[in-house]
């Protein structure tokens, strides 16, 4: 089986509302940032092309194919695109180089969720027999599963409110944050609930924004030259879609996903993890058996900002962008898609 590496990474600034600015616009900078990052001059220089989007996002059917554009439409390329985000899209990049079919593969993710009201555009996400037509939105499915982790005391609210102090401390040094700085506990724990039990800050900013990267055979990173991460092991699961059946207080899937992809074989310094709520953080260190010694979101993770179909591939970048620097061996990053953590990837990178 082809080793396959991360050779290249951009994501743009994290923007409550990107105004005028359409998704072409928003994704060519990253592409071209990529590409220069090797050398390259548009996407014919790779072997495959991937993207990941909603379109529920900008409300209309195929409305991903626009995003095409920022690739340019002759001549024709091989491009694929899934409805998740893109750490999917890498995924399946990497079953593409694995199968033989490419070398190198450019991936993206894009969303401009300030378009609308992204909890309520996301419950039509939902099983459509049952719970889209109640239009739950997704701030309230996970208020609903962070009152059960602290009704079964394997929270507080207090540790919630820590991990959103931490993140905005660690996203000081994150140029593309949205949010950042140096708040206490108390000061968050003194504000009024927004959807009870969570605070305004125990959810993600939402953000418009646009991640790229670029992966390829580890002979092709030796061609080009350039520092890289090896991807050592990935894989997703998924829950069940009816909430009523699933125990909302862990992810079984997480841990699932980390166990194939081989997160046990070696240290972990680093982990970035796919939280949009304070809770769920909580939830996947459980999950995941991580310990002190491992730093978590070190880059502010999604609590810095939410780039919708974007941060996935985002919490891979950053593990891979630490590697590359020589700041650390090995990291594992995680994507989280759907309520309630309901599917989820675990990568594990390491240093060649």
């Amino acid at each position: 089986m082809k080793d396959i590496a991360i050779v290249a990474f951009s994501q743009s600034d994290c923007l409550a509302h990107a105004g005028v600015a359409n998704e072409v616009e928003l994704i060519m900078p990253q592409l071209q940032a990529v590409f220069a990052q090797l050398g390259l001059t548009n996407a014919r220089d790779v072997d495959f092309v991937c993207s990941g989007s909603c379109d529920y996002l900008q409300g209309a059917a195929f409305a991903f194919v626009a995003g095409v554009d920022a690739l340019g439409a002759v001549p024709p390329i091989k491009e694929s695109h899934v409805e998740m985000d893109a750490a999917w899209a890498l995924y399946e990049s990497i079953l593409k180089i694995r199968m033989g079919h490419a070398d190198s593969a450019l991936v993206y993710g894009f969303g401009k969720a300030s378009s609308g009201e992204l909890p309520i555009v996301l419950s039509q996400q939902l099983d459509p027999y049952y719970l889209a037509p109640l239009w739950v939105d997704t701030v309230s499915l996970a208020a609903m599963q962070a009152r059960m982790l602290l009704e079964q005391g394997l929270a507080t609210e207090r540790d919630m409110a820590e991990v959103v102090a931490r993140c905005r401390r660690d996203a000081i040094n994150n140029r593309h944050a949205q949010l950042s700085g140096d708040v206490s506990v108390e000061a968050l724990l003194a504000a009024d609930k927004f959807v009870s039990p969570l605070r305004e800050s125990d959810v993600a900013p939402v953000a418009d924004g646009v991640a790229a990267m670029i992966l390829c055979t580890v002979e092709k990173a030796r061609e080009w030259g350039v520092p890289y991460a090896v991807i050592s092991g990935i894989d997703h699961r998924m829950e069940t879609h009816n909430l009523g059946m699933r125990d909302l207080t862990d992810s079984p899937s997480t841990r699932l996903a980390a166990q194939t992809a081989g997160m046990s074989r070696g240290p972990v310094e680093i982990a970035e993890l796919y939280a949009p709520f304070s809770h769920q953080e909580i939830i996947l260190r459980r999950a995941l058996d991580l310990g002190e010694e491992t730093a978590i979101n070190p880059s502010g993770g999604v609590m810095a900002g939410h780039m919708m179909m974007a941060s996935g591939l985002s919490r891979i970048g950053e593990v891979f962008r630490r590697i590359a620097s020589g700041e650390i061996s090995r990291g594992i990053a995680h994507a989280t898609s759907g309520p309630c953590l309901q599917h989820n990837l675990v990568a594990v990178l390491e240093r060649a």
